[in-house]
């Protein structure tokens, strides 16, 4: 990746350019120490003056009326922006250039301006030390702080709710509540001149006199911290979508992405860079110059991977294809500008100013081509059957041939700040993280964007940073991975069987993670060490399997902010036999047991399996009822009441009786029992074993009263279960299998009585 940038033959202004704002990707404004304000038309490269301000104003910063509160459409009011100047005051000036309104805002020089982003205030930060929140109109709603030095920088946050401003060589968070306390820390060793906050990413990017750039959270933790330049960081600017950022210094403008990483260094001659403004689309940056020039710059090169193919955007309008098997290239060329591309699952999706061009890596000469509603896109996120893209207005799945599939919404949904780590798609299911109540996860279905099951979305105990599904199996076992607030790690299934959703642990801090396009493996960086778990659902059978199912691997060498893919691996793989039973198999000298867990949700199998556990399978592998059979494999899972619940689906009373006995579920066995009318007897018999072989009367009021009027007689009691077993041996599903349904198999699973645990 990097920036090809572009400077006029001769300076349009003819003083120092203090500010610079876009309002669409092919249109930009700027203003100087001249007095003008020039609109620049990227389409012809032509500039014409839009205002002359009077002598004694000095534009200081520039802010156009952000469009996402608009909706992404046009809106009377809305083609305005703010501009703050030296004269204490800030002015509302219209896209023809009308002065709507001007307003005495600081004493002394006003040094910055700022929409929020839902467009109802405005915050300025003056030379007196004020911070103040304004109203759309222009007028005062409040003062935040009085400093006693300059406040050079401010930013919203994400939610408009709190603001990021400087006080020397302090940054500081302040929420807009009353009487809340300020987050305050020491961030540089000189005075900070620039700050930025992400909406996206939630980061705060900040530069100043000490010649460095960092990267912060939110909980004022360094995230990253640039080597000492040659000159002061006078400005610093997120993309809309929080992937990269840009510096600017004098005569540098450098191009990062959210880790620190540098991408490209230019060296304009441009004295120092003293604003910096991203198009909406993030393809285009452009900078204030100190000797009258506007720099602008394009992002190039940039490069996108899947299996054997590598797609490069080597100009605005063009991207060549590379097919790395046979070095063959595809030169693909399109009407507008490329704003995103995403390669996965053998198709390219490019998304331009105005189209959606879908190609199979098949065939790059046919594309499939749409229009979008919105230029703005800001995600593509694929699966293998379909795809998602998120613009300004909205959510959207399409099929690979160009179908609208649906348009998941919510209460409350902001597209705009939709990214990678909030956003997940997979072949049946689309889950989105709520930014009202970061606790929530809503999941469609992703075909008819429908919510699933009841409707109620997946709430987590903290607030959720990261999620991801994975992408294999079928949608039953569809499995969500929650990173939280603490860095914790957790696997949710995402559809409920049974009474409640099954949430588990599977690790602590954790920075980043990536499922298997190909198998449902997880790998994270998970406290210094790169894990892979080659199974997570381990976790829901028995959680003495999960460790022996994991991969670590020391990473502390990659720092915080490890980016990984993960391949396609062939450690465990599955093959139907003659008999058409799936039979697990491992590399050699592996231990068997540990991959029995992966066979815990196959139907039919016949594995070598070894230690604890095996003569249960095989007793659940001879049972002939396949609902039975089920029921079996979600309490070996650790899931009796899904157990329960789908024995009483397939009419199997004897056997959710007996898994009730099994379980010393009294109250409950006498329930059904009761309630159904059959077995009362047996389930009394077999209390009153338990009681006498523990030396207990019974005090259990129920027992009590059934026990007065109804005989055990243990004959008619074992009569009567070997004809339960007799009528499922009747049934007309049997299984694939030579063995008898007799023999030592005991319990819920047999053809026995059940043996009390003791």
């Amino acid at each position: 990746m990097r920036l090809k940038t572009n400077l006029q033959k001769e300076p349009k202004h003819a003083e120092l350019v203090s500010c610079v704002g876009w309002t669409t990707p092919e249109e930009l404004f700027s203003g100087a120490d001249d007095h003008i304000i020039l609109k620049w038309n990227l389409i012809n490269n032509e500039t014409t003056s839009l205002v002359k301000l009077p002598e004694d104003v000095f534009p200081t910063d520039m802010h156009w009326f952000p469009k996402a509160a608009t909706g992404g459409g046009k809106k009377a009011g809305s083609d305005l922006f703010c501009l703050t100047s030296t004269d204490g005051k800030f002015h509302l000036i219209g896209k023809t250039g009308r002065v709507e309104k001007s307003v005495e805002a600081h004493k002394g020089a006003v040094l910055s301006g700022r929409w929020s982003y839902d467009g109802s205030a405005l915050l300025t930060a003056g030379e007196d030390g004020q911070v103040k929140v304004w109203s759309r109109s222009g007028m005062l709603r409040s003062t935040l702080t009085q400093n006693s030095t300059a406040v050079y920088g401010v930013a919203w946050g994400p939610d408009s709710d709190q603001v990021l401003f400087t006080n020397g060589r302090q940054l500081v968070i302040k929420s807009l509540q009353a009487n809340a306390k300020p987050t305050m820390w020491k961030a540089h060793e000189g005075v900070i001149l620039q700050v930025d906050w992400n909406p996206v990413n939630n980061l705060i990017l900040s530069g100043g006199e000490d010649c460095r750039y960092k990267v912060w959270d939110t909980y004022s933790r360094l995230m990253y911290s640039s080597s000492v330049h040659d000159y002061p960081i006078t400005s610093v600017a997120w993309t809309p979508d929080g992937e990269l950022f840009a510096v600017g210094s004098f005569n540098t403008l450098r191009l990062c992405d959210k880790t620190g990483w540098s991408y490209a260094l230019e060296k304009p001659n441009t004295g120092s860079v003293f604003k910096l403004s991203w198009s909406s689309d993030g393809t285009q940056v452009a900078g204030a110059c100190g000797n009258g020039q506007v720099l602008i710059g394009h992002i190039l090169e940039r490069r996108l991977e899947w299996n054997n193919f590598e797609a490069t955007v080597t100009e605005s309008k063009k991207i060549v294809v590379r097919n790395v098997l046979n070095e063959t290239y595809d030169k693909l060329d399109f009407r507008d500008r490329v704003i995103k591309a995403s390669l996965a699952f053998n198709h390219l999706v490019v998304a331009t100013s105005a189209q959606c061009y879908i190609y199979s890596t098949k065939n790059f000469n046919t594309p499939m081509i749409f229009d979008l509603k919105e230029g703005n896109v800001s995600l593509i996120m694929q699966a293998e059957k379909h795809f998602l893209l998120i613009d300004v207005a909205g959510v959207y799945v399409y099929t690979y041939d160009g179908r609208l599939a649906c348009s998941p919404k919510y209460p409350g949904l902001r597209a705009d700040i939709l990214n990678s780590q909030t956003v997940s798609i997979s072949n049946d299911t689309v889950a989105i993280r709520d930014k009202a109540d970061e606790k929530v996860i809503y999941v469609f279905d992703a075909l008819s964007g429908k919510p699933l099951g009841d409707g109620k979305p997946i709430t987590h105990k903290l607030e959720v940073m990261e999620i991801a599904l994975d992408q294999c199996g079928p949608g039953g076992e569809r499995r969500l991975a929650i990173i939280d607030k603490n860095r914790d790690l957790y696997l949710t299934s995402v559809r409920v069987f049974g009474t409640d959703r099954k949430t588990v642990k599977l690790g602590t801090m954790i920075m980043s993670l990536s499922w298997n396009d190909n198998t449902n493996m997880l790998a994270a960086l998970a406290d210094g060490k790169f894990t892979v778990w080659y199974y997570p659902s381990a976790v829901y059978v028995d959680r003495d399997l999960l460790p022996r199912t994991v991969f670590e691997k020391e990473a502390s060498e990659f720092g915080n902010w490890l980016r990984h893919q993960i391949f396609a691996c062939a450690i465990f793989y599955a093959l139907r036999d003659s008999k058409n039973n799936l039979r697990l198999l491992a590399p050699p000298g592996s231990d068997l047991w540990d991959v029995t867990a992966m066979s815990c949700y196959a139907k039919d199998y016949t594995g070598p399996f070894e230690r604890h556990g095996v003569q249960f399978i095989l007793n659940i592998k001879d049972i002939p009822v396949k609902d039975a059979r089920n029921a079996e494999m979600a309490l070996l899972c650790g899931n009796p009441q899904d157990a329960e619940a789908i024995l009483l689906q397939a009419g199997l009373i004897f056997r959710a009786i007996l898994l009730n006995i099994q379980l010393y579920n009294w109250d409950r066995a006498l329930e059904l029992a009761v309630k159904h009318k059959t077995h009362v007897d047996t389930v009394l018999g077999y209390r009153q074993k338990y009681m006498k072989q523990y030396g207990k009367q019974e005090s259990n009021k129920r027992f009590l009263q059934y026990q007065e009027g109804i005989e055990i007689d243990w004959e008619k009691i074992e009569a009567k279960i070997e004809m339960e077993y007799q009528k499922e041996r009747e049934r007309p599903e049997r299984p694939v299998s030579t063995a008898t349904t007799s023999g030592s198999r005991t319990g819920v699973s047999g053809g026995t009585k059940p043996a009390l645990r003791t």
